[in-house]
């Protein structure tokens, strides 16, 4: 499954090329609390169609109904970009669903051969996050490569988003923990490759929408090319496995490496990263291992969502307490437990 921000692209590439006069919606800004953070986008086409949110669903049935009554060419009847604001008083706010006092501004755009949807996604296809320029007064769009994210910038010419590639997401392993792992992260919209050389794991596997390569680890790492976008994930348990993708992911930008096994395994997996690899103190740190939060998983399943919820955590750019990290968690359960009695008996 596709995210969000791709679907809407998708749509909207197709929905143009079928002639249904789609018009791109895009939170621009925020005031207050929002249902949708600046940069959320969705598409509407001429029949009140549409893919993505920019609210709960109370604004979007706001501009269908607009469109049904008014006709396609309702929502910008000039042809050109509309700027739009929502929830200004605690009336609207309260009628849109925005808690009271929040607004949003949205910009509506009808989309064109000037909204160059064909070149955005060409450059998105090759992992190049992008920033896409509206001028409001006719239109049309530039594009140039962007150095990272940021949120979208509005004034009274331009309306200027970044948009960025998919997140990837590799997983090292085949097993049961990489299966709902993986099941999960699919509706979270990340692109997912598994690598596993070992033949009974490739023989077993099921499941849709991956991409699956046998390669060794280390080869894996180098085809993929971990980005700023890119999440690693070992699973095998095997140090022969896990230790190869390691050694090249932790030397890559990928903004998140991890490894399951225990707090002890883990810290000889760095002792060896740094004795037998080369790897300097720095990049064995990056290591997330035991990974995931704790969250008193016990199976395959829960722990599957454990790390991605550790992943998602780190895509976002948030910076967990310590005590939801798995190895202080159990270092802190371990120093509060009670002392155990020991019972003789002497005969």
């Amino acid at each position: 499954m596709d995210d969000i921000d791709w679907r809407v692209l998708k749509t909207s590439q197709a929905w143009l090329a079928q002639g249904r006069q789609p018009v791109l919606v895009t939170v621009a800004r925020t005031w207050g609390s929002s249902p949708r953070p600046p940069g959320a986008m969705m598409v509407i086409d001429s029949g009140g169609r549409t893919v993505g949110s920019v609210s709960g669903g109370c604004i979007e049935d706001d501009l269908i109904a607009h469109l049904r009554q008014g006709g396609p060419t309702t929502l910008c009847p000039d042809g050109r970009p509309v700027v739009l604001r929502y929830g200004i008083d605690a009336d609207t706010a309260h009628r849109f669903g925005l808690p009271c006092g929040g607004t949003i501004e949205l910009v509506l755009e009808p989309l064109g051969p000037a909204s160059r949807l064909d070149d955005l996604l060409t450059a998105l296809q090759a992992r190049q996050v992008t920033e896409r320029v509206l001028d409001l007064a006719s239109g049309t769009v530039t594009l140039q490569p962007a150095p990272q994210d940021a949120l979208p910038t509005l004034d009274a010419r331009r309306l200027r988003t970044i948009v960025g590639p998919r997140y990837r997401l590799l997983v090292i392993g085949a097993g049961d923990l990489s299966q709902y792992l993986c099941a999960t992260a699919l509706g979270l919209g990340f692109d997912i490759t598994v690598c596993d050389p070992r033949p009974e794991q490739r023989d077993t596997w099921q499941l849709d929408g991956v991409r699956f390569l046998t390669d060794m680890p280390d080869d894996a790492v180098q085809a993929v090319r971990p980005d700023a976008r890119t999440a690693v994930v070992a699973l095998t348990h095997d140090p022969k496995l896990d230790d190869l993708a390691l050694m090249d992911a932790l030397q890559t930008s990928a903004f998140y490496v991890g490894a399951i096994g225990s707090r002890l395994n883990n810290q000889r997996r760095r002792e060896r990263l740094q004795a037998h690899f080369g790897l300097s103190a720095d990049e064995t740190a990056r290591l997330r291992g035991p990974a995931g939060l704790y969250i008193g998983s016990k199976t395959p399943a829960e722990i599957a969502l454990s790390i991605l919820a550790e992943i998602v955590a780190a895509k976002n750019g948030i910076t967990l307490p310590a005590q939801l990290q798995v190895a202080a968690a159990k270092d802190a359960l371990a120093d509060a437990a009670p002392p155990q009695t020991v019972v003789c008996s002497l005969s």
